[in-house]
């Protein structure tokens, strides 16, 4: 699974607080901790922050 976030975001901060593992405020808008395959025991939390995104920002492949 990969993860990535798009311009849109707003930086709410809903996908750091669903999986600080993996997300984290940036300057502009939330970012991806993790470079390349996410670890599998992050899936679950990763899924349910793009389900939560108020703006549909986080994309899952």
């Amino acid at each position: 699974m990969k993860v990535s976030i798009e311009d849109t975001c707003t930086a709410c901060g809903l996908c750091c607080d669903t999986c600080p593992e993996v997300f984290e405020i940036g300057p502009d808008k939330a970012e991806v901790k993790v470079e390349d395959v996410l670890p599998a025991e992050h899936e679950d939390a990763v899924q349910q922050a793009a389900d939560e995104c108020p703006v549909e920002a986080i994309v899952v492949e």
